[in-house]
């Protein structure tokens, strides 16, 4: 299993309302991609932290990723709900079942 990880970095002026919006369309729509098997995301509750926002994708296995990264679906959450209200991002992929068959996890 793979935890495609990203945390997002707010533009100035995304407000609670704004970040909540951000939540929903990140499940409504990364849910939608076969590949994709879960999605996590949610606000800092830290105000002073760098890193406002995060999402957390689980696929089966690395060779997935490019299934995912390159869906459509994915492209057009990036440029209508990722790009207009962040302004930097840290993204790293984790395997956490090394091995282990996904439908047993």
């Amino acid at each position: 299993m793979i935890e495609h990880v990203v945390l997002f970095q707010l533009a100035p002026g995304v407000d609670d309302e704004r970040q909540d919006w951000m939540m929903r369309e990140t499940r409504l729509r990364l849910l939608k991609i076969p590949a994709v098997l879960a999605v996590r995301c949610g606000k800092n509750i830290a105000d002073s932290d760098r890193w406002g926002f995060f999402l957390a994708v689980t696929l089966e296995a690395p060779s997935r990723l490019p299934a995912y990264a390159d869906h459509p679906i994915h492209q057009k959450f990036v440029e209508e709900v990722i790009r207009p209200n962040t302004v930097d991002r840290l993204a790293a992929d984790f395997e956490t079942l090394p091995g282990e068959d996904p439908l047993f996890s």
